[in-house]
C-alpha cells in the first residue's frame, strides 16, 4: 500500500488515526484488523471476502454492522471517515440500504442513491464568512480565492469522501471535491464531533435527491499548496470553470 503524506493539510482532520492505522499494519495486522484496533468506528470492518456473493454492499453493512474492507488506501480512507464521522456516514448507509430494500440494486441507482455515492465519494464541508459562500456559489474564483483571501484564515475546509481524498495521495491541479451546499454553522467551532452530528441532520431524502452540491477544486485553498501563490494559477479555465449558461 502506498504511504501518506499524513501531514498535507487535507488530511488533517483524519492524520491520527491514519497514522495508526498504517502503525499497526506495519506491525503486521491486516487493514480490517487494523481499522478495528487503531481507528475503531461504530461498525467493524472485515475483510472483503465476508461479502456474500450477489449481496449489496450497502444492504450487507446495514444488516451485519460490519464493513467490507479491500487492502488499499480507498478502503482506509473509507475506514478513517467511518471513525471521523460514525453518525454522517451511518445516515448514509441507512439511506442507501433503504433504497436499495426498497427498489432493488437494478443497473441504474436513481436520484437519492446516485447523490449519496456521490457525497460518501467526494463531498466536502465548509465553514466559511458569507462572502466565501457568496463567490463559491458564483464561482467567482479571483473574488474566492484573491479578493478574499484574507478571509480563508476564518474557513475551513474538511474533506469527507474517500476517494477525494484517495486522489489527494498524488495531488494534482484539477482534483475537485462536491461542497455541501449548506455551510457548516460558524458556531460549531472546530469541534468535527459537533460537525458529525449537525451533518446527519442534513443527510435527508429530499435534500439529498437536489444533489445539493457546489464544485471546489481544492489545491486552491490558501495554504493547502503552495503553486497557488504563483500569479495566475487560477487564470486556468479548465480546472477553474465559470459558470454555465443559462
Amino acid at each position: 500500500m502506498s504511504s501518506v503524506d499524513w501531514s498535507a493539510p487535507w488530511f488533517a482532520p483524519v492524520a491520527g488515526a491514519g497514522r495508526a492505522v498504517q502503525g499497526a499494519q506495519a506491525a503486521g495486522l491486516a487493514l480490517p484488523d487494523a481499522l478495528n484496533a487503531a481507528a475503531p468506528g461504530p461498525l467493524r470492518a472485515v475483510p472483503q471476502a465476508a461479502l456474500p456473493d450477489g449481496e449489496a454492499y450497502e444492504a450487507f453493512i446495514a444488516d451485519s454492522a460490519s464493513v467490507p474492507t479491500r487492502e488499499n488506501l480507498h478502503d482506509l480512507f473509507n475506514g478513517l471517515i467511518w471513525h471521523r464521522f460514525p453518525l454522517a456516514k451511518r445516515r448514509l448507509n441507512r439511506l442507501q440500504a433503504a433504497a436499495i430494500a426498497a427498489q432493488g440494486v437494478g443497473a441504474v441507482r436513481g436520484p437519492l442513491r446516485d447523490a449519496a455515492t456521490l457525497f460518501d465519494e467526494n463531498a466536502a464541508l465548509l465553514q466559511a464568512p458569507p462572502a466565501l459562500w457568496d463567490a463559491l456559489r458564483a464561482r467567482d474564483w479571483q473574488r474566492l480565492f484573491v479578493g478574499e483571501r484574507a478571509l480563508w484564515s476564518q474557513a475551513r475546509l474538511v474533506l469527507f469522501g474517500h476517494a477525494l481524498l484517495e486522489k489527494l495521495v498524488a495531488p494534482y491541479k484539477s482534483i475537485t471535491a462536491h461542497v455541501l451546499a449548506a455551510p457548516v454553522p460558524l458556531s460549531l467551532g472546530d469541534d468535527l464531533v459537533a460537525w458529525d452530528a449537525w451533518l446527519a441532520v442534513q443527510l435527508d431524502t429530499t435534500a439529498l435527491a437536489r444533489k445539493p452540491f457546489t464544485p471546489l477544486p481544492v489545491l486552491g485553498v490558501p495554504g493547502w499548496w503552495p503553486a497557488n501563490e504563483a500569479p495566475g494559477f487560477y487564470d486556468d479555465a479548465q480546472v477553474f470553470r465559470p459558470p454555465r449558461a443559462n
